[in-house]
């Protein structure tokens, strides 16, 4: 039996006897061929009385295939013509008159577009033997198998499209089936998952986010750019200690680690091999690096807010996880209690907060929690601004510092400085919550987020005004190997702090809680201060890709030790949280975050770095050249006199070189970003009329 594909246009063919031929059949085979064509055409003829329920109900199942049926109505009805002239012919009568034939004909032309399934169940709800339902279903077999070549000529394109459509959605499942068996840290997360909640889980997911990110900026810079140096590098000649992991400095100054060391010449192996320009590969490398992270982070806002907001079934308070949630495919005993734990942690979340929602408070106790705020926002706020101001007289004071110091490790008094800061002001800011009380924990972590990302990301602007108004400008040799030499260590002395921090501050909390002051009992883990350490760590690998290629690959390593130290404090010094809550939402608000303000800085940044400040003359790829963008219309103005790259030169003046092009791109993310928002606001006020209109419905409700 055929598919239901192939089932598009159907045309008759009954084969007639020639006009002009005479054919002498047998009276036994006339008889025979008699019998035989009578039970059939009685058959069909007969069934003109079809229910019409069911007509109707095939009809509304096969609303799409309709106007196929009036495609090939009229051959039909010239084959049934056809066929009762032959059987005329034949000299075998035909019973019925012509309406009766007229609605055999509707019939057969209501059957073959069927599905095999609603055919099956047509033909067997009707009143007739079992050798007329046969004899039925093998007429309609055989008219559907008599389609011509010019019909499959004309479907050939349809069936292609969809088998490569099929074969884009199976190699989709395949590879998304791949891609989660080869997950890092998917057992661990689970486990995180089950015990701690979906709020500390979502730390972890983003941590681990990142390192994907880091992974891809690694492979790009190390195929485009690190490997073409190592093509032409010189010896170093400088002497190792094992400082330089800590300082950054001596023998790491002439590899590949900074900007510096990289040729500004025109790479090519022998007379005849391809050349390749070192000055448009850095460029182009670093440029396409940020406008892939660029993207997939509006790409990862765009999913994640489509999943947590959009999404009516966010708003069903989950319940259908107490009803439908089981997964019987889950066999394994230690599979099946971590699934019990995950279940029962999500609907204690839905829960509590339900029950938080709900509460209301008096006009004291609001004004009481007003005034609390207002007093912890402008302590905070003042913090802030205090720590901003020390860290802005320290880098001003620090150039003069490290001339008159010759000791290796004065360079690290800046970053010390910069880590204790971030280490000791975001626990200030933890410890506000005693007076605030915030109803919902969700809101405790915005509160924290926003106060901890003015801290650090006031600081990094600090350290980029510093770097670019007095380092670039001081006249020192190669300078952008200084500015990578100290985002090195502010990265790598923030990663020092939060490991003694995670290894010693929390087991010490731990202790104090246990066994001194019994009425401390187990922190909380804070998930706030640590997702800002990883959205800071991450824009100064962002800032300092340009003046230090290798520090994704720095950043990859201290994730993935982050990683598991951040498990292991997790496990031994850290409780669930006290007030359970759903942490759906927190993904989308880190990479909001990490988009903005942290992000869009960077491009600011780097932006003014390229356009604006003028290379070292003596190192570096872009060394004799007035500004950094130089190299770019060099390049442009070379293509603009070969005709074949006319085009290259038209979508850099008229695309990347144009204003107006990044405002008509802004605006449109604007428009979408409105758009996705009203269509949470509709969502929002659909699902509560609807759950009030169950309400008014139910008989629970009118009790």
């Amino acid at each position: 039996m055929l598919s239901d594909d192939h089932v598009n246009e159907i045309i008759i063919q009954v084969e007639n006897v020639s006009s002009g031929v005479q054919s002498h059949p047998s009276s036994n085979q006339i008889f025979q061929e008699k019998v035989l064509l009578d039970s059939s055409i009685n058959m069909v003829l007969s069934i003109s009385d079809i229910d019409v329920i069911d007509s109707q109900t095939v009809s509304k199942r096969n609303d799409q295939k309709g106007n196929q049926v009036l495609r090939f109505s009229t051959s039909l009805n010239e084959s049934m013509s056809q066929t009762l002239h032959s059987l005329e012919c034949m000299g075998i009568d035909t019973p019925g008159s012509s309406h009766e034939t007229v609605q055999g004909q509707k019939l057969i032309a209501s059957l073959i577009p069927m599905t095999s399934r609603d055919r099956i169940k047509a033909i067997r709800n009707q009143p007739r033997t079992m050798e007329e339902k046969r004899n039925l279903r093998k007429i309609v077999d055989k008219e559907k198998s008599k389609q011509t070549h010019r019909i499959l000529q004309l479907n050939c394109c349809i069936q292609c499209l969809n088998s490569i459509s099929r074969a884009y959605r199976r190699s989709k499942n395949s590879l998304s089936e791949i891609l989660n068996s080869i997950s890092l840290w998917q057992k661990t997360l689970k486990i995180i998952g089950g015990k701690f909640g979906t709020s500390v889980l979502s730390y972890f997911n983003f941590l681990r986010w990142l390192l994907k990110f880091n992974i891809f900026s690694f492979i790009l810079n190390f195929s485009f750019i690190i490997i073409p140096q190592f093509t032409v590098a010189k010896k170093n000649t400088l002497q190792f200690t094992g400082l330089e992991f800590f300082t950054g400095v001596g023998y790491f100054r002439d590899t590949v680690m900074y900007y510096g060391f990289y040729t500004n010449s025109t790479i090519q192996h022998g007379n005849s091999g391809a050349s390749y320009n070192m000055q448009l590969a850095y460029i182009f490398t670093i440029g396409a690096c940020l406008t892939t992270c660029f993207f997939s982070l509006l790409f990862s806002m765009a999913k994640y807010f489509r999943n947590n907001f959009i999404n009516p079934h966010i708003y069903s308070g989950g319940i259908t996880k107490l009803i439908f949630c089981w997964d019987f495919t889950v066999t394994h005993e230690k599979a099946v209690k971590l699934k019990q734990k995950n279940l029962s942690t999500e609907i204690r979340e839905n829960l509590s907060e339900l029950r938080q929602e709900n509460s209301k408070l008096t006009f004291n106790q609001l004004l009481t929690r007003f005034s609390a705020y207002m007093v912890a926002w402008v302590v905070s706020t003042g913090v802030a601004i205090a720590c901003c101001a020390a860290v802005y007289y320290l880098a001003e004071y620090n150039l003069e510092f490290l001339k008159t110091h010759s000791n290796p490790g004065a360079v690290l008094l800046l970053p010390f400085v910069v880590s204790c800061i971030n280490l000791a002001v975001p626990c200030i800011y933890s410890m506000f919550r005693l007076v605030e009380r915030y109803e919902m924990p969700r809101h405790e972590v915005y509160v924290l987020l926003i106060r901890n990302i003015f801290l650090k990301i006031s600081i990094i602007g600090i350290l980029c005004y510093y770097w670019l108004n007095t380092v670039a400008l001081s006249g020192e040799e190669c300078w952008e190997t200084l500015i990578g030499q100290d985002i090195y260590r502010l990265l790598l002395m923030d990663f020092v702090f939060s490991l003694v921090n995670s290894f010693l501050g929390e087991f010490l909390r731990r202790i104090i809680g246990m066994q001194l002051i019994t009425s401390l009992g187990l922190q909380e883990f804070d998930i706030a201060r640590n997702v800002l350490e990883l959205i800071y760590a991450q824009t100064l690998v962002w800032i300092g890709i340009f003046f230090c290629p290798l520090l994704p690959f720095i950043q990859m390593i201290m994730l993935f030790i982050m990683f598991y130290s951040k498990n292991i404090s997790l496990m031994m010094n850290f409780q669930p949280p006290s007030k359970a809550w759903r942490a759906s939402q927190m993904m989308t608000f880190f990479i909001f975050l990490l988009f903005f303000p942290s992000f869009t800085g960077v491009l600011c940044t780097l932006a003014i770095t390229i356009w604006r400040l003028k290379p070292s003359a003596d190192c570096g790829p872009f060394r004799g050249l007035p500004l950094f963008i130089h190299s770019i219309y060099s390049w442009i103005d070379t293509l603009s006199t070969r005709p074949g790259y006319l085009w290259v030169v038209w979508i850099y003046r008229n695309l990347i070189g144009s204003v107006h092009f990044f405002f008509i791109l802004t605006l449109i993310v604007l428009i979408i970003t409105y758009l996705y928002w009203q269509i949470t606001e509709g969502r929002k006020i659909m699902i509560r009329l609807l759950h009030e209109q169950i309400i008014n419905v139910s008989p629970l409700g009118s009790l």
